[in-house]
């Protein structure tokens, strides 16, 4: 239920030059009034108008100016949460913030929950419940791929595409409700069941390419997950600063370093990635280092991307392990210490054994030679690795699903639908079929916040569109 008082918040992070302060609820402007002091005018605030901006000073009870002040009015309905608000733009000393917010409890304010707003303007209706939830999306976006998203979903793209199918889908579930009016004359059919049947299959079609897109919209959203995998002492630790461009993992030359994984994100041509440091695989009797080489072969198992870190020709065995595990997988080969094949001109004894410049016939695989220790090719690689992504250019007006809930509601609105399909197929009553669509309706409106389809929406889309006999 949506709060009828009237709620406050300092609505930018600490530490800059600027803290603005947002209010909002029926008494917005009026509570503002009692500690705002214009200067250079005798209107208050109450009598301005909405979209302006006003100057003055924050005041307390004794008259003592807490700070110099601009307010910005926007009144109901025109607004982000539809109710008046006032965002006063204060200095941004954390003191200076935290005496307007006493000011403003004092006069009749709440302190806002967490979301609070943006619930409001969801309740409000100047937003359905996946743009509010693009809010979120938006201010923790940290690339371009991610905000481009974010802002898609905001601007209402989801949400027209969802609208569109929820409205083909009420007229045909109102024709078929009809039917069912009529059911003492079983020869009336109102739903052409050709049409409905064309209509079902694009549906489906488009539920099933709304779907496929959360593998690219959740791996953008999350960080695409690549675990660098290799023996001990290899370089993976090395390698794993220089792609985070931080000493982020222990290097050392003791074979076991690493017993457990490394995790941290960074971001590649505007796409994050996650990276991940295992532990080194081998032959060991160390009980704690075993359990860090199963959590290796865990993230494997989760990664999209296998950076497979080797300074030596790999076995024939190590080779089919790598190609069970990695099944499905994009491959990086990564040949590392090609700063020893150049010493060895000098020095016979550091030279590392020849890796055949090959692919070990393992499928979706690339390679590349770098050198750790001095990041040598390090750019290549980050290339390899923005391809083996395989990530479409997006731009804004794309819908790409980020959100669990989303993707669960649009699986099971395609099952019900299929259902409907199924159902035509061999023959099945408009009861039943029209039982199927509602399911569909209904999934629908749970990624907007809708409420589920009623009975009057059906009279009223059946009485605006069919007249029977007028």
């Amino acid at each position: 239920m949506l709060n009828n008082n009237t709620i406050c918040a300092i609505a930018t992070a600490p530490g800059g030059a600027i803290g603005i302060i947002r209010i909002s609820g029926p008494m917005a402007i009026n509570i503002a009034d009692r500690i705002f002091r214009p200067v250079g005018s005798t209107l208050s605030l109450s009598e301005r108008k909405a979209y302006t901006l006003a100057f003055g000073n924050i005041v307390n009870a004794n008259n003592d100016v807490v700070d110099e002040v601009l307010v910005s009015i926007f009144r109901a309905p025109h607004s982000y949460t539809g109710e008046n608000s006032v965002e006063i733009s204060c200095h941004g000393s954390a003191y200076v913030l935290q005496q307007v917010m006493l000011l403003l409890t004092e006069n009749g304010c709440s302190p806002a929950g967490p979301g609070e707003f943006t619930q409001r303007a969801f309740l409000n209706g100047k937003m359905d419940l996946s743009q509010a939830e693009a809010v979120a999306d938006l201010i923790s976006s940290t690339n371009k791929a991610t905000h481009d998203m974010a802002m898609s979903q905001l601007k209402g793209h989801f949400s027209n595409e969802l609208a569109d199918l929820r409205a083909h889908l009420l007229k045909l579930t109102s024709l078929l409700e009809l039917e069912l009016d009529f059911s003492d004359h079983e020869e009336l059919e109102f739903a052409d069941r050709s049409e409905l049947y064309t209509l079902a299959n694009d549906i489906h079609k488009r539920l099933l390419s709304l779907a496929r897109s959360f593998e690219v919209g959740n791996a953008l959203k999350n960080g695409i997950p690549v675990a660098i995998v290799g023996n001990t002492n290899v370089g993976k630790s090395t390698l794993l600063n220089h792609l985070l461009h931080e000493e982020k993992a222990i290097v050392s030359d003791v074979h076991g370093t690493t017993r457990d994984f490394i995790e941290d994100t960074t971001i590649i041509n505007g796409i994050q990635f996650r990276f991940v440091d295992t532990a080194g695989i081998r032959k060991t009797d160390d009980v704690i280092e075993n359990i860090g080489i199963e959590r290796t072969y865990q993230k494997m198992q989760e990664a999209k991307i296998v950076l497979w870190l080797i300074d030596k020709q790999p076995s024939d065995s190590e080779i089919e392990d790598i190609k069970t595990r990695v099944a499905g997988k994009k491959l990086i080969i990564v040949r590392n210490k090609m700063d020893l094949t150049n010493s060895s001109l000098n020095n016979s004894s550091s030279a590392k054994p020849t890796i055949q410049n090959s692919t070990f016939n393992i499928q979706n695989t690339s390679s590349v030679d770098i050198s750790a220790k001095y990041g040598t090719n390090i750019s290549k690689l980050e290339q390899l690795i923005v391809e083996a992504a395989n990530i479409p250019q997006l731009s804004e007006s794309d819908i790409v699903i980020t959100s669990v809930r989303h993707y669960s509601a649009l699986l099971h609105a395609d099952e019900s639908l299929q259902r409907v399909i199924d159902s035509m197929n061999l023959g099945l009553s408009g009861d039943l079929l029209a039982e199927d669509l509602r399911m569909v309706i209904d999934y629908l409106a749970e990624i907007t916040g809708e409420e589920r389809i009623t009975p009057q929406e059906t009279l009223q889309n059946i009485f605006t569109h069919f007249c029977v006999g007028k």
